[in-house]
């Protein structure tokens, strides 16, 4: 059995969906990644995966170098014939969905994690092109052999709303799951050292990172020793994206520490005790926050679709602000600083969620039973770890 996985950069692949493709090569299934060319593309090999690069690009408009996309990726799965298409993100859906059409790929799973830059921006560009993908939405995503995953039912019921998806084909899987192994709660904590802040993720912002920065100006103005982190890189595809230059002034005037990319995301984790994501973006289950709650750190969000699933309420697993707030971000943080108590006691709350719901064993279980409702023969034998966990 042959399954396809297709996103629009392969960093996406590597780092959120080796460990189900590992998981499907371990019980005999053969696994390609499908993205443009990337710097971590030729990591596959190094887990026995074949990855096929495709001529794409995620921020075009040009409807020749789209068609031509969408052209090649149809000859791809002809020679490839997959048994199952696995695409991920809005674009990749629509195209993966338009070429499995046309090259006959029998079963096609669709993965939206949130609804991304068109429904999360009011300007020109995303108003303009917010029919345009609603129509291509509506006429590809839920037709045929296929299902829809979502990772919040805000999401699912805005998609069945609009009758962009029918909702017999909506299955929802909150977030891409973390390895709770990997990350773990920090047993080193010293009192009287400087709360750590940590914000993680690209740099967007919709993401909250501008309101992130000004809170941590509030704190330094009031002579708190509070220390921002900021990890993650701007995001040339995206017009919300900061600019280089813009987040290397923030660090060089001290507001905040810039890490720029970070492989070792669980040693970072350990390093702090907070971690904040101001969002306003029309978030999946942003990836940040369970692997912030699966290492007990405290969390600090907004109450938004995607991030709700993380702290369901305020105060108990978390503590939620207000997007486009940073004056009352910057009072939380304030308050966690005054109340470490507080901060280790709604960690402990966000490991208990991050155990329950969002152990990547279980997100892949249920990945693979959404696998076999479209397929024709069974998947390869499944480890009864995998197994489907109640909500």
């Amino acid at each position: 059995m042959r399954i396809v996985f297709f996103a629009n950069t392969d960093w996406y692949l590597y780092n959120f969906r080796l460990p189900a493709a590992v998981h499907l090569q371990g019980q005999g299934a053969e696994v390609v990644m499908v993205s443009p060319e990337g710097p971590f593309g030729e990591r596959f090999a190094r887990h026995g995966i074949r990855w096929e690069t495709l001529p794409m690009d995620r921020a075009s408009l040009n409807p020749l170098r789209e068609a031509f996309t969408v052209r090649h990726l149809t000859g791809l799965l002809r020679r490839e014939r997959p048994d199952l298409i696995h695409n991920f993100t809005v674009k990749c859906a629509v195209y993966g969905a338009m070429a499995a059409r046309l090259s006959g790929v029998p079963a096609v799973v669709n993965a939206v994690a949130g609804l991304g830059y068109v429904y999360a921006s009011n300007t020109v560009k995303a108003r303009v092109l917010r029919p345009v993908v609603s129509t291509l939405m509506r006429s590809t995503l839920g037709s045929g052999n296929s299902r829809v995953i979502l990772q919040n039912p805000d999401d699912a019921e805005a998609l069945t709303r609009l009758r962009l998806v029918p909702e017999d084909r909506i299955r929802v899987i909150r977030s891409s799951g973390v390895n709770v192994e990997r990350f773990q709660p920090r047993t080193d904590r010293v009192d009287g050292a400087p709360l750590r802040v940590l914000l993680a993720a690209r740099l967007l912002r919709e993401k909250g990172i501008g309101e992130f920065v000004d809170a941590a100006r509030m704190l330094k103005e009031r002579g708190r020793t509070v220390e921002f982190l900021l990890a993650g890189t701007p995001d040339p595809g995206n017009p919300s994206s900061f600019q280089r230059d813009e987040v290397q002034a923030w660090h060089d005037a001290g507001l905040i520490q810039w890490l720029g990319h970070v492989d070792d995301m669980p040693a970072l984790m350990a390093s702090v005790d907070v971690m904040a994501l101001p969002s306003y973006y029309r978030e999946g289950v942003p990836r940040c926050l369970i692997e912030g709650a699966a290492s007990g750190l405290c969390i600090v969000t907004t109450n938004l679709p995607g991030c709700r699933e993380v702290v369901t309420s305020h105060g108990v697993d978390g503590l939620q602000v207000p997007p486009r707030d940073a004056a009352s971000l910057a009072g939380l943080i304030m308050q966690l600083d005054d109340d470490r108590a507080q901060v280790r006691r709604l960690g402990a709350k966000a490991r208990e969620r991050a155990l329950a719901h969002f152990d990547e064993r279980l997100v892949i279980g249920r990945t693979l039973d959404v696998y076999e409702e479209l397929l024709a023969s069974p998947l390869p034998a499944r480890a009864p770890t995998l197994g489907c966990a109640g909500e």
